[in-house]
């Protein structure tokens, strides 16, 4: 009897499109001889489809055996979309709820790597759109020019900017705000090389597996920002040409962040190689995996086709 996996795409964010190609992909390489594959959009309101169908969540979830969530951004990164699932008993693939929100909120994600001695950026923290211009004051009086600003949970690089000086600081912040970010963060600018690390849980006898950290080398005058990222225009080296150190060290960290943030079954964080060290970023809970996307990649340069990748994600999931 074939197993029933429900894959989830699409959802009420700002990486909508970008998930329905991972949602695509995931569905166009389940082995179809071992898993009968249930295609689950979510529109950009949240409301869930079976197939084309219109349907409730309590409904096709029910008929689900294990999810593989296709979801970026808002609501599938950020916990809800977890929370939903594990209030029906749907096992599924992916970090668990609480683990999502932490790695998803870029401020604690950031103080739980900096308390195993990770270096990150230094940041200020705007919680409140009032607290808009004080909060830019003293970010650009305490860190060189320019500055990233970004939002604190939302992914793929969206809103994110590099700017400098009070104005453009301020009116980058206040946008934000604008969009419905739910804090901002104001970040010390590290240059350096783009790097990205994933792991999997219990693959080829290891408890947590480093794949081999992967160079971003965006266009130039760009950083790997949402074009960048889906353009075409970013050269992505796996392996990258770091050092055995610096590789070893990416590997690392990848591991050290995903075990802090308490993260489940795989997971891609993103760094700066800056000649200070090794600066984190972010962590992605569930990375991309459309054509363009770093984690396939990454699997391939190691010999691990992206249909075996997804059939241990469903055996991790029911485990």
């Amino acid at each position: 009897m074939q197993t029933v996996v429900g894959v989830l795409r699409g959802g009420p964010s700002r990486e909508h499109e970008v998930s329905l190609k991972t949602g695509a992909a995931i569905l166009a390489n389940l082995p179809e001889e071992r898993y009968d594959a249930h295609d689950i959009y979510i529109d950009r309101e949240g409301r869930w489809h079976d197939r084309g169908r219109p349907t409730t969540p309590e409904r096709v979830l029910r008929q689900t055996d294990v999810v593989l969530i296709g979801l970026h951004g808002e609501y599938g990164e950020d916990g809800e979309v977890q929370k939903l699932l594990e209030r029906f008993g749907v096992p599924y693939a992916g970090a668990d709820s609480f683990g999502s929100y932490l790695a998803m909120h870029k401020l604690m994600a950031k103080a739980r790597a900096a308390q195993i001695g990770v270096l990150t950026p230094e940041s200020h923290y705007i919680e409140r759109v009032e607290d808009s211009a004080t909060g830019v004051a003293g970010a650009v009086r305490r860190f060189h020019q320019p500055v990233i600003v970004k939002p604190v949970g939302w992914g793929s690089s969206v809103g994110i900017s590099i700017v400098g000086g009070y104005a453009p600081v301020l009116s980058a912040v206040q946008e934000l705000f604008m969009e419905g970010a739910p804090g901002v963060l104001v970040e010390e600018y590290i240059r350096g090389r783009e790097a990205t690390a994933g792991v999997v849980e219990d693959l080829r006898s290891e408890k947590l597996y480093a794949l081999p950290p992967i160079e971003i080398i965006p266009p130039q005058n760009d950083f790997f920002s949402y074009d960048a990222k889906y353009s075409g225009a970013t050269r992505e080296v796996c392996p990258g040409n770091f050092s055995r150190v610096v590789s070893e060290q990416l590997q690392w960290a990848a591991k050290a962040i995903h075990r802090e943030l308490g993260l489940r079954h795989y997971s891609r964080s993103d760094f700066i190689v800056a000649p200070k060290g090794v600066y984190y970023l972010e962590t992605n809970t569930l990375p991309g995996l459309t054509t363009e996307s770093l984690m396939p990649k990454a699997l391939a340069a190691v010999g691990v086709p992206f249909r075996d990748f997804l059939s241990h994600l469903v055996n991790l999931a029911l485990a």
